[in-house]
């Protein structure tokens, strides 16, 4: 899955892209075709394969062809570390502000104005 270094980076350099966001959030709700992929898409079906390359570099998504058929699944586990990272770092963030807002609560002149 996302075992090799710069893995993560480069998920969430295929993410930066709204194209590739789109792809990824109808894949999310189950496999399809690349040309069902185009069709909401502003861009030639080739501009399509290539943000699909991108997607598939990275893991987030495999395809499969079967006769003339290319046919595009989300790899939800890609997904899911990528979530969990991001959660890991808006936890310690959290835990930073709620110690902020402690240490403030608890100094003596708290409410004063200057």
């Amino acid at each position: 899955m996302l075992n090799q270094p710069g893995s993560l980076d480069r998920v969430f350099q295929a993410l930066a892209d709204g194209s590739r966001r789109e792809i990824v959030e109808r894949l999310v709700r189950g496999p399809a075709s690349v040309s069902e992929l185009a069709r909401p898409l502003d861009m030639s079906l080739p501009a399509v394969m290539q943000h699909l390359q991108v997607l598939e570099a990275c893991g987030l998504v495999r395809s499969e062809k079967t006769g003339r058929v290319r046919t595009c699944h989300i790899e939800p586990g890609v997904l899911r570390t990528a979530e969990e990272w991001i959660v890991g770092r808006r936890t310690v963030w959290e835990q930073r502000l709620d110690r902020l807002d402690a240490h403030l609560t608890d100094r003596p002149d708290h409410g004063s104005t200057p």
